[in-house]
């Protein structure tokens, strides 16, 4: 049955994010339980997600109480469109829910599928709020190197990671960068008054560069995810949410990844009082049990767009799975189980765990640099902790450690540029961690062992 299912998944099935030939090559991983914060593959090993799916499965695997309120949301109404006046009881109530646990300058929601299709919606919207203003020349979009916003056709071009620009023309010659937050390979990192104040500096220039009149909306992610796990410093999203208000820009937070608890309060934002004019939420919300995301919309941005008595044409936008019945009802289960269920406390309660586990692996010959927030984090290796030098890409490092963690039973996340990303579940406990840091430096050891790496760290 595995050798049928692989042949099928190399003839038939296309995968993202990876070169296909190589995949016909390789064949797939098949995964065929979960149980808490653990993996059961099809060949019957038992592996601890230290990944969370990714990125999304917060709550672990397994809820019982999640899989009920889909079964009987599914029996009762599988499906009710939210095209133009029609709605279902689980999305009418998941919205209130949203605007009640994100910033408060947050009044309204939009739901999409995703993470790609909300930060694609919000792009739209920010388009016909300024058309609607009568500022049609605000049509430039920022973004920070190395942050990911979604694979969308506009949305990649927002994404600064080459993999996403290869051949699709990408990003548009509306979509503008600017430096990353990365404190680990800045001369002044520890500073990190000096960070914010770059971010900042640079903002402005870049926006002064284009004209002010010309600019849009700056995205960026609280914590940069798929580039790295890039932790700004402390009061770096509140110090770019002014200098977006001070340019007249709109300020928009994606916290698709670091929302729903996954950096210790329910959302980043929240951690520093910040107020965005819009935000994309999604992987945590569901918590990767069906597909949903949202764009959470300021008042000031939905009545603008809202129309008029003397304007009363739609907002011709939407999706035929927006705001579905069934993702709706698994969505008001997960946060529940986040606010009432004791999620979201064990996360702050086991995250010192977390840091530790990975602040002590700094002693470790392959690791420059550890870093979290939350049950966020990263593992950034080179082969010179003096120059923070990165290992050559022919000697495909991040092959060896993901081939490594697999025999130690072990998934996270191995990046291009030497990075080992982390998001365990936040039902987590203690011995998890114990677990995961020890398989993580069983195969580190394992790694540095090979003779080529050692040639390159010698």
């Amino acid at each position: 049955m595995q050798d049928d299912l692989i042949e099928l998944d190399k003839r038939y099935y296309i995968h993202p994010v990876i070169n296909y030939h190589a995949h016909e090559k390789r064949g797939a991983t098949i995964i065929k339980s979960g149980d808490g914060a653990y993996l059961t593959d099809i060949e019957g090993n038992t592996l601890l997600d230290a990944f969370s799916g990714l990125w999304c499965v917060n709550t672990g695997y397994g809820h019982e109480s999640i899989v009920e309120a889909a079964q009987e949301q599914m029996r009762t109404l599988p499906y009710a469109t939210g095209y133009f006046h029609f709605a279902s009881e689980p999305a009418i109530k998941l919205a209130a829910k949203l605007v009640e646990i994100t910033p408060s300058s947050l009044q309204h929601v939009f739901f999409s599928m995703g993470g790609s299709d909300a930060v694609d919606s919000a792009i739209r919207f920010i388009v016909h709020y300024f058309n609607s203003l009568g500022k049609p020349t605000k049509k430039q979009f920022i973004s920070i190197e190395r942050g990911y916003h979604g694979s969308s056709s506009q949305g990649a071009g927002l994404t600064a990671l080459p993999v996403f620009h290869n051949n699709f023309d990408l990003p548009l010659p509306n979509q503008h960068k600017i430096a990353c937050p990365y404190s680990y390979r800045l001369a002044h990192g520890d500073d990190a008054d000096a960070v914010i104040t770059e971010s900042v500096a640079a903002l402005k220039s870049k926006v002064d560069e284009i004209g002010v009149d010309n600019v849009a909306a700056f995205f960026c992610e609280p914590i940069i995810g798929s580039g790295g796990v890039i932790v700004p410093p402390k009061g770096w999203l509140k110090a770019m949410q002014e200098c977006c208000n001070e340019l007249g820009i709109l300020f928009v937070v994606d916290e698709v990844i670091t929302g729903f608890g996954r950096t210790g309060t329910m959302f980043a934002s929240e951690a520093e009082d910040v107020q965005p004019d819009l935000m994309t939420v999604a992987k945590g919300l569901t918590a990767g049990y069906a597909p949903m995301g949202a764009v959470m919309m300021s008042d000031h941005v939905y009545q603008t767009i809202a129309g008029s008595e003397s304007n009363s044409a739609p907002v011709g936008h939407g999706f035929t799975y927006s705001a579905h019945p069934v993702s709706a009802a698994i969505a008001l289960e997960v946060i529940r189980l986040y606010e009432e269920g004791g999620l979201l406390e064990n996360a702050q309660k086991v995250a010192p765990f977390f840091e530790q586990g990975l602040q002590a692996l700094l002693d470790h010959p392959l690791v420059g640099d550890a870093r979290s927030r939350g049950l966020l984090g990263a593992l950034e290796l080179v082969c010179d902790k003096q120059t923070k030098a990165q290992f050559d890409p022919s000697l495909k490092l991040p092959e060896k450690i993901s081939d490594a963690a697999y025999k130690n039973r072990v998934i996270f996340r191995s990046f291009a540029d030497g990075i080992l990303g982390f998001a365990p579940a936040l039902c987590y406990r203690e011995e998890d961690f114990a677990i995961l840091f020890e398989r993580v430096k069983k195969t580190l050891d394992e790694v540095l062992a090979d003779p080529d790496v050692q040639a390159a760290i010698s």
